[in-house]
């Protein structure tokens, strides 16, 4: 399906986003490169611009935006070349300033090797370099369930990059690299190498970054992204926290930048949730993640919505401060499946609490957004979500309590089929759900074990995006 079908399927189709980015049509996945480039925010990704599926030769998507909530399409800016290094792809890496000129890091595949590209000031036109690949081949003697998705940054006077990799037998591992110039590569050693067991035996999509007094890699295993948080010195880093970016088990491959103001922003690829004869037949397939503005807030990377997004809030309705008995309260002022929901909540006496959304007026169709305090755990549930027989059902949940005296607060968004929850600033839980019905667009809250109450309650309507 090509891009010109675009406009019937943001118009024709219930469960494409409209507010989050996609390319017009067909397969996307990981966030590469993103980087803030004479005062705009590029994104790039990877892309099959063919077809709505994981298949053939993989390009680097391209967009650009003044305000992280508006986008225009650019041109691809990196696609195979035919007998090159990249010749079956090119996949997931990392875009930098190198002296004013924008360098392109990038994995080629089969086998799998690291190659460069340096791009014009419009970062338009991408110039791929003809010593390619820059690196050729894992460390000698080293055992690797895979080399790919290369993560750079300068320090001092050269330049490092982290190599996504598993030491077959020990764990994922991020190989580490230094350079003069981005061309000529020296390995050094392991940054880290985690347990088979415990963080999976290939860690994709590295992503090393200062926070603060302290540095994070994320490492994307097993179905999601982790993190560390720890201390880097003599070009070793020495975790100290291990946590999990985003619960709800559709979050992954995250990867962030430094904006013009310092903030560290995060996006992440929320994959599908329906089987491949439903994605080809819709035509499209992955969306973006809103962005995250990354912080630390003692053993917790914290995570909250870019306020960009409120430009995004339209016609609102507002409660404050009443009681939630056991049972499920109907918000009848509230209804659609493009909303945004801020909500806090005082557990109270309840041993649960929570929000149900995309529900029906009989109850056949519901997603439920759900925090136990007796458990100490958050969770999304989409066992019920639709009555298609084409969806994923599960319920994906982590660990989270509350502080003494601390209050339930969730930033709930929904977009078509998209569902982003950031509790407390956390935790964070991303689905993806497809209601059957057209009237599934109700919200309630719901309460067991005892009595909550709600201070406040606000919702938005979402508005679209302009993406174009």
């Amino acid at each position: 399906m090509s891009s010109s079908n675009a406009p019937s399927l943001q118009t024709a189709d219930p469960h494409r986003p409209l507010s989050h980015f996609m390319p017009p049509a067909n397969w996307m996945n990981d966030p590469n490169g993103p980087i803030f480039w004479k005062g705009r925010h590029h994104l790039f990704y990877q892309h099959n611009p063919k077809e709505a599926w994981f298949s053939g030769p993989m390009c680097w998507g391209h967009a650009v935006s003044d305000d992280l909530v508006n986008w225009t399409h650019l041109p691809i800016a990196l696609a195979p070349t035919p007998g090159g290094p990249d010749k079956d792809g090119c996949w997931t890496g990392s875009a930098v300033d190198n002296n004013g000129v924008p360098t392109i890091m990038y994995t080629g595949v089969h086998p799998e090797v690291q190659c460069v590209a340096t791009g014009g000031d419009d970062l338009v036109r991408w110039q791929k370099h003809p010593a390619n690949p820059v690196i050729a081949q894992p460390p000698p003697g080293l055992d690797v369930t895979g080399f790919r998705d290369p993560c750079v940054w300068r320090e001092d006077d050269a330049w490092y990059v982290v190599i996504g990799s598993g030491i077959k037998g020990e764990g994922g591992a991020a190989l580490l690299y230094r350079s003069p110039d981005l061309i000529s590569w020296e390995y050094l050693h392991p940054l880290l190498v985690g347990q088979k067991e415990s963080t999976g035996e290939m860690w994709e999509c590295p992503d090393f970054f200062p926070l603060g007094d302290k540095h994070v890699l994320l490492v994307s295993v097993l179905g999601t992204t982790l993190y560390f948080i720890g201390t880097y010195r003599n070009h070793r880093f020495y975790p100290e926290i291990q946590g999990n970016t985003d619960f709800g088990g559709s979050f992954y491959a995250a990867k962030s930048y430094l904006d013009g103001s310092g903030r560290r922003i995060l996006w992440g690829w929320i994959w599908e949730g329906r089987n491949e004869n439903a994605v080809r037949a819709a035509g499209w397939a992955g969306v973006m993640s809103f962005p995250r503005i990354l912080g630390i807030d003692g053993s917790v990377l914290t995570m909250e919505p870019a306020p960009e997004l409120r430009a995004l809030r339209g016609a609102s309705e507002k409660f404050e401060d009443f009681a939630v008995a056991p049972g499920e309260m109907l918000l009848d002022r509230i209804s659609g499946d493009s909303l945004e929901i801020s909500a806090e909540i005082d557990p109270g006496s309840a041993e649960e609490v929570g929000l149900k959304v995309f529900c029906a007026p009989d109850g056949s169709e519901e997603t439920i957004i759900a925090f136990n305090q007796a458990e100490g755990r958050i969770w999304v549930n989409r066992e019920r979500s639709s009555l298609s027989p084409d969806v994923h059902r599960s319920v994906n949940g982590g660990p989270f309590k509350l502080n003494e005296g601390e209050n339930l607060n969730l930033r709930v968004f929904l977009d078509k089929s998209v569902v982003e929850v950031f509790a407390n600033r956390r935790a964070c839980l991303t689905t993806r759900v497809y209601p059957s019905r057209r009237d599934s667009v109700h919200v309630k809250l719901t309460a067991s074990g005892g009595t909550a109450r709600v201070s406040r309650l606000e919702a938005w309507k979402l508005l679209p995006a302009r993406i174009e």
